[in-house]
């Protein structure tokens, strides 16, 4: 009769299905939602910045050439906003400048750093996401229990408080 019923061992067989993710606990999301939209104002302060020295750059080279590559560094200027979120979200510290000021970082849901290209596809759903919504899909945040946006569940990625701490 014991041989009909199915093991009730549920230790975890190494290789297949962790024991536990890597982000069960709810401090590692606590505040998150508004660290994010503090993060992202200061994030957007710095790529002003930078926009404004390449625009200064883009002035000078388009006297420099006689205006023959204005419409190179204008579709290059277009890049400069990815270029900012994929660097720093695929660099070492995963985390945009405002999000390491919040003390955030950019995970994978199985606990490691994104790549690069991960995070390349990560600001590309952004961007694609709030420019065909207006912005109204970051509100999807509010009703998640993680403070997860769409393009955060499109591309498997967490943001996490980098300490409980802080």
């Amino acid at each position: 009769m014991s041989e009909d019923r199915p093991s009730q061992d549920l230790t975890p067989v190494p290789g297949l299905i962790p024991a536990g993710l890597p982000y069960d606990d709810p401090a590692l999301f606590a505040g998150v939602t508004g660290r994010r939209l503090l993060a992202y104002v200061i994030d957007l302060f710095v790529l002003g910045g930078i926009l404004i020295l390449y625009k200064l750059m883009l002035g000078f080279l388009s006297v420099l050439t006689f205006g023959l590559l204005t419409p190179l560094l204008v579709l290059i200027g277009a890049a400069v906003p990815v270029a900012y979120h994929t660097l720093t979200i695929g660099g070492p510290a995963s985390a945009t400048w405002g999000m390491r000021v919040f003390g955030l970082q950019v995970r994978v849901w199985n606990g490691g750093k994104p790549g690069y290209l991960q995070a390349l596809l990560h600001t590309a759903a952004f961007y694609v996401t709030v420019s065909f919504t207006g912005g109204l899909i970051l509100l999807w945040a509010l009703f998640n229990n993680r403070g997860r946006c769409l393009h955060d569940i499109l591309c498997g990625t967490l943001v996490v408080r980098r300490t409980l701490g802080g």
